[in-house]
């Protein structure tokens, strides 16, 4: 992730890999709150208590988390 003030962007390989786990592409994110409604919409989209789950939940976070601490 590439921080500009209170503006970020995405790299390509951040986002070709949230497409990759999620399957839905991250559009339009140009600040961190921007970001955390991203991750947000994802784990409402792919809800419930499965051990899949929770580890798609788990990726999520993980690359969510590497990206704040690339910034």
């Amino acid at each position: 992730m590439i921080r500009f003030g209170q503006h970020i962007r995405l790299t390509r390989r951040e986002i070709e890999r949230f497409k990759k786990i999620t399957d839905l592409e991250p559009v339009g994110i140009r600040s961190l709150s921007d970001l955390a409604a991203y991750i947000a919409l994802c784990k409402a989209h792919y809800w419930g208590v499965s051990k899949e789950t929770q580890f798609l939940h788990w990726l999520i976070d993980r690359e969510y988390q590497r990206c704040r601490e690339a910034a």
